[in-house]
């Protein structure tokens, strides 16, 4: 419609009365979206609305949409004859607790959320308005990819789109939440945002899909099999977070910017906490009497941070690792933790990368980190070697190294080889390294070292198992300890358990104002 009514075939100005009904008749249309048939068929396969999942997301009555009237400027294959306001899109911004945050949801009614070159342009305008100021930006992704009836150009707008994900990394948090479909080209502007967030049995993500799989490999794979949350979120680490439905996602979501500050100029939030009695006397029975007994790391950071605070990140997929957000004092740190429980705690391929990414995070906006090292060494084999243990184990050491943020390290039992340099020792930049009284500080095992510095006399032995064990008995008393470290600097304290909590609140509040500088380079060359 224009300021131009034909009745009767004569043309007249609308009044101000007509105006305003056109202005409502606008909006009313363009929140309808593709009209409710395709809201229905939307809600029954279980999935929100555009509009729907951004009520949820954001404080009540904060949002504020920019380009609600835009429309797409095609004209081939009957374009011209189909046109919906806010072209597929909804855009703009508001607040979640209080916290400016920009947004953009993709609606599924039209056109299948397919991306145009005008829906490209909605999601880069509200992208570049969060980094002029500084606050996060979200996406809600439910896209049936390209719309190809356009061709080139919105290809182009995938580019445009992609291009700003890399220049705002660092800058500006960024959250992909996948609500449906993502595939092809569209996969590769969450792969650069900082967190993914999917949605189990209604999501998926892949560069190609079943039937192209089908024909080019001969594999037959569901949707799901191929891309799905369960998937992404145990085999390929591509998602950090999958949840049971749309209401938990996005809960999950507001949960994660309650750690993180709005942009790399600034400092997490801080929230209010009582001193308290600070000694934890449980961490004093956690740890095996036998050094080979698994236990659970995360019952160790139960005992460390504020109650019910910690936010565990990449929870199923490299489980020999833990990371995650938490507060101590009520500040927020990041966490990374060797895991016992799986593996014995080793680095492997997808721990290195996954402890690397979290670490990068961390440091690109002020998080203090701690890690807790329980750590055997390096997964050995042909599977690790071929796959690149040595440039995946150099990620997580590059990472370490290239942090500036305040960096806390407790190593609560083993420390072992090239993996006590890799987790966040002294060597690297640590700041403050703790150690309990039964952490083992050494190159190798007792009984590894032992077979090759005695192995002549274990040899030449009559009783070789008592030659071997007296000699893993000798080998652990002088050197799997924390004391020839602590002698040399390397550790700043060997603490008790219980209090560990008090020395870390005491540490952060010391080091919060810490300045730490990198040599002046345009950038460095972590080994991908």
């Amino acid at each position: 419609m224009s300021d131009i009514n034909n009745t009767n075939g004569e043309a007249h100005l609308l009044t101000k009365a007509e105006k305003y009904e056109l202005l409502n008749s606008k909006h009313e249309a363009a929140e309808l979206g593709g009209g409710e048939r395709r809201i229905e068929s939307q809600h029954k396969r279980g999935k929100l609305t555009a509009r729907e999942r951004l009520t949820l997301l954001l404080d009540d009555g904060s949002f504020e949409e920019t380009g609600k009237f835009v429309e797409h400027r095609a004209i081939d294959f009957g374009l011209d004859k189909e046109v919906y306001l806010g072209d597929g899109v909804v855009t703009g911004y508001g607040t979640i607790n209080g916290r400016l945050v920009y947004v953009y949801s993709q609606d599924f009614t039209v056109f299948g959320g397919s991306l145009s070159e005008t829906h490209a342009e909605k999601i880069c305008k509200v992208m570049d308005m969060a980094m002029k100021n500084g606050a996060p930006v979200i996406g809600l992704n439910d896209s049936g990819g390209a719309r190809i009836q356009e061709g080139v150009v919105s290809l182009g707008g995938y580019a445009d789109i992609f291009y700003r994900n890399t220049r705002a990394s660092g800058v500006i948090p960024q959250i992909s939440a996948i609500m449906g479909p993502c595939a092809g080209g569209a996969v590769y502007s969450p792969a650069i945002t900082d967190f993914i967030f999917m949605v189990e049995n209604t999501s998926y993500m892949f560069v190609t899909g079943p039937n192209v799989v089908k024909t080019v490999t001969q594999e037959d794979v569901t949707a799901e099999e191929l891309g799905g949350a369960s998937t992404h979120s145990t085999k390929s680490g591509v998602t950090h977070f999958a949840s049971a439905n749309e209401v938990e996602c996005i809960n999950n979501i507001k949960q994660l910017l309650s750690y993180i500050p709005q942009n790399c100029e600034e400092d997490a939030p801080v929230y209010e906490y009582a001193d308290d009695n600070e000694v934890r006397a449980k961490l004093n029975s956690i740890i095996p009497d036998n050094p080979n007994q698994p236990y659970d790391m995360k019952e160790v950071i139960e005992h460390l941070v504020d109650a019910d605070s910690f936010f565990e990140v990449h929870k199923n997929y490299a489980e020999n690792i833990i990371v995650g957000f938490a507060r101590i004092g009520g500040r927020s740190i990041g966490i990374i933790g060797n895991q016992p429980a799986s593996l014995a705690g080793v680095l492997d391929n997808d721990a290195s990368t996954k402890g690397a990414r979290f670490v990068r995070f961390c440091d690109s906006f002020n998080v203090p980190l701690l890690v807790l090292e329980d750590v055997p060494g390096f997964l050995p084999g042909t599977d690790q070697e071929w796959n690149g243990i040595i440039t995946n184990g150099a990620k997580l050491l590059y990472a370490f190294s290239e942090a500036t943020v305040p960096r806390i390290t407790v190593i609560t039992r083993k420390a072992y080889g090239g993996a006590y340099d890799v987790m966040n020792s002294k060597h690297i930049g640590a700041d403050l390294n703790y150690a309990w009284p039964m952490a083992e500080i050494a190159v190798m095992g007792a009984k590894g070292a032992a077979e090759i510095i005695f192995r002549k006399e274990i040899a030449a032995a009559d009783d070789k198992e008592a030659k071997l064990q007296e000699k893993v008995d000798e080998y652990t008393a002088k050197f799997a300890n924390p004391y020839r470290a602590a002698r040399r600097g390397y550790i700043d304290e060997v603490i008790v358990p219980e209090d560990t909590r008090k020395k870390l609140i005491r540490a952060f509040k010391m080091l919060e104002n810490k300045v730490d500088t990198l040599p002046k380079k345009k950038h460095g060359n972590i080994p991908l």
